[in-house]
């Protein structure tokens, strides 16, 4: 496992390390810089080469120093929220972390709400950088796919925030064709009547 790896043994590890208070984020089964940082401390803390991979060796030191996660330690009902990016400090801004998968809706440098958010994939990614919300829609029905698309918010072209049954029913076995997917619905309502058409959006890693 390294940089870049995605699937079920990654997030086994992040929850592994996170057992041993070494990985502070929400298990995402995506190995990013929070992983590569709680992988560095742990080789350091048993003596083994601290690259910042899980080879043979490093896999099995964790797997004897902690417990099978349980299915709310690999999966917890919502992701915890990523430290938000500096560009989000100032105004009001719709907070975006692709690592941890979360919107943080924030005010002046304050967190007003949060929640769980599903990107694009690789062939479709969503993408990254700072934006602005250029036209809302609460019925909205993509013109490409046909699908609905409640609570639209537009910040990058055809991409926007918006609700996903899919995302809800499916979770994170499957991915949006480029906008930020939003799974609850009664949070994403009360966002989509705080956030006026102007409003920033950061999408980062």
């Amino acid at each position: 496992m390294a940089e870049g790896t995605e699937d079920d043994q990654v997030r086994e590890l992040q929850a592994r390390l996170k057992q041993l208070g070494m990985f502070s984020a929400t298990p995402t089964g995506f190995y990013g810089s929070k992983t590569i940082a709680a992988v560095k401390a742990f080789q350091s803390k048993y003596q083994l080469t601290a690259s910042g991979s899980v080879d043979d060796a490093t896999w099995k030191k964790v797997q004897s120093v902690s417990k099978k996660p349980t299915t709310e330690e690999l999966s917890p009902t919502t992701n915890q929220v990523d430290t938000p990016d500096p560009r989000c400090m100032t105004g009001r801004v719709m907070c975006i972390s692709k690592e941890s998968r979360t919107l943080a809706w924030m005010i002046d440098g304050k967190i007003v709400s949060t929640m769980d958010v599903r990107f694009g994939s690789e062939n479709t990614p969503t993408r990254e950088g700072e934006f602005s919300v250029g036209w809302k829609s609460k019925d909205w029905v993509s013109t490409i796919y046909h699908t609905p698309m409640p609570y639209s918010m537009f910040f990058s072209e055809g991409q926007a925030v918006h609700y996903s049954s899919d995302f809800a029913a499916r979770g994170y076995a499957g991915a949006s064709h480029g906008c930020v997917n939003v799974r609850d619905k009664a949070k994403l309502s009360a966002l989509y009547d705080q956030v006026k058409v102007g409003d920033k959006v950061v999408v980062y890693w």
